[in-house]
């Protein structure tokens, strides 16, 4: 009888992209395959520190994490502001380090593992495909954005060509885009933050464009979304890319595994800060839809007039709002306003990071302020919980255009934090145009549920790249 497929997953050493790497991971584990994790050790070093990982994967005889360098020195922020330092650290450091580990995994079978069968890279790291090519081994690519993004990343040379690019200033940022079909919806503000730079050489367009056009030498695209959610994107990208599999909500897929077997072990925090599940005590205690709950993921740096002008816009909206404020997230400190402190004491609760599946699914939250990051919008349309948008950098501008003129399941505040209009979108959001927002999200959560059933698309979909990799195992 044959041994079952062996598949290495390697992901860009950031949160957002270990977070739904190790979520199919997983998934692939629960259907008997073999699942080598690519970890940096920086990233794995604070798994460990932060979360039970070891243990979450020991129920699986199947995994085992393997490290490598990111190049980069300990006390590297790593942060959002400075992700171009990393990607350039990677390509230098990792890729040589990478050839060596796929030769040892192709050939031979340490700890009892098959060799290896395929390679599900992260899809900004392209030089993942020129190794396994020369070592004969399949390579599908995984983009951890929203299918929208990637369509805007696949399009800027049309853009380019008509025109449309590079960014001629503040007077162009509210121009609809009209040379390339898929995105009529969409403004120059909502492009990918990269495509802001009328330096053509700027080093992170040219990452983002390079990396992008080099997906298309893989042997297939996964994304983690749903058709019923970008079916426009998602058809345009196909004409492009035909062997696209879209298994998405991937956490969702494994909620509804936890559902149906309530013996399994409830899913692994793959976080890289400790949670401080105090909040949900908090949160215990708040009446229904009440509490705007305020988060900019693990990349977003914010500076200290930022702060304050989000912090005051809080506080002057009367609501109850739990706030994950990051580690060194802030770029300055100082002495904070009284009026502030004692706003925060009536109504707040602060927290260095939270649980966000459970606070999202918490009944007490009404709303959810977010730095648009794909993992955040996904949890947030999921629990049916409308949004306001606060894009940071990267596919986030593309998503915040999503959730406020194409899904209709929030608001869009990219590009200003000004307190007035922080506490008007709160008001607007939880209580002015509450109803229509709930209607919209609502419908969304249903649709996401629905993609991950036994016979929903995302779940057709992971059934469909199983059967390819076990092919791909077939064919060795």
């Amino acid at each position: 009888m044959a041994q079952k497929p062996h598949v290495l997953i390697f992901p860009f050493p950031v949160q957002g992209h270990i977070n739904c790497m190790l979520k199919l991971a997983e998934l692939l584990c629960c259907r008997g395959l073999h699942v080598t994790f690519l970890n940096s050790h920086h990233i794995h070093e604070r798994l460990l520190c932060c979360t039970d990982i070891h243990y979450h994967f020991s129920q699986y005889p199947t995994f085992h994490f393997e490290t490598i360098s990111d190049g980069l020195p300990a006390d590297h922020p790593r942060t959002g502001d400075r992700v171009v330092e990393l990607f350039h650290a990677v390509n230098a450091t990792t890729k040589p380090q990478f050839r060596d580990i796929l030769t040892g995994l192709q050939f031979h079978s340490p700890n009892g593992r098959p060799a290896l069968t395929c390679i599900i890279a992260d899809g900004i790291m392209s030089f993942t495909v020129d190794v396994a090519k020369e070592l004969h081994i399949p390579t599908i690519l995984f983009r951890t954005v929203s299918a929208s993004c990637f369509w805007a990343f696949l399009c800027v040379p049309k853009l380019l060509e008509a025109g449309e690019l590079p960014f001629n200033g503040e007077n162009d940022m509210d121009k609809l885009l009209s040379s390339v079909p898929g995105l009529e919806r969409f403004r120059m503000r909502d492009l990918p933050s990269f495509c802001r730079t009328s330096n053509l050489a700027d080093p992170g367009f040219q990452v983002v464009i390079s990396e992008t056009l080099q997906n298309l030498k893989a042997d297939g695209l996964l994304l983690n979304t749903f058709e019923d959610l970008e079916e426009s994107a998602l058809s345009h990208i196909r004409t492009h890319i035909p062997k696209l599999y879209t298994v998405g909500p991937l956490h969702a897929h494994l909620k509804a595994r936890e559902a149906s077997s309530p013996a399994l072990q409830q899913p692994s925090s793959s976080s890289l800060w400790k949670e401080d599940r105090s909040c949900m005590a908090w949160l215990d205690r708040k009446p229904l839809n009440s509490v705007i709950y305020v988060s900019f993921g693990s990349m977003t740096v914010l500076t200290r007039n930022q702060l304050f002008e989000f912090w005051h816009g809080l506080v002057n909206s009367g609501k109850p709002f739990l706030w994950v404020i990051r580690p060194k997230s802030v770029n300055a400190d100082g002495d904070i306003p009284a009026e502030l402190l004692e706003g925060t004491r009536k109504r707040g609760y602060m927290v260095g990071w939270a649980p966000q599946q459970e606070v999202l699914a918490h009944p007490a939250v009404g709303g959810f302020l977010t730095h648009s990051g794909w993992n955040s919008t996904l949890e947030s349309i999921c629990e049916g919980v409308p949004m306001i948008c606060w894009p940071f950098y990267a596919d986030q501008q593309v998503n915040s255009r999503l959730v406020g003129e194409v899904w209709k399941v929030g608001l869009d505040m990219k590009d200003t934090c000004e307190r007035a209009t922080v506490e008007k979108m709160i008001k607007d959001l939880m209580d002015v145009k509450r109803d229509e927002f709930i209607l919209c999200a609502k419908e969304k959560a249903k649709l996401a549920r629905k993609s991950v059933e036994q016979a929903g698309s995302s779940h057709c979909n992971l059934d469909r790249l199983i059967d390819d990799i076990n092919m791909m195992n077939f064919a060795k």
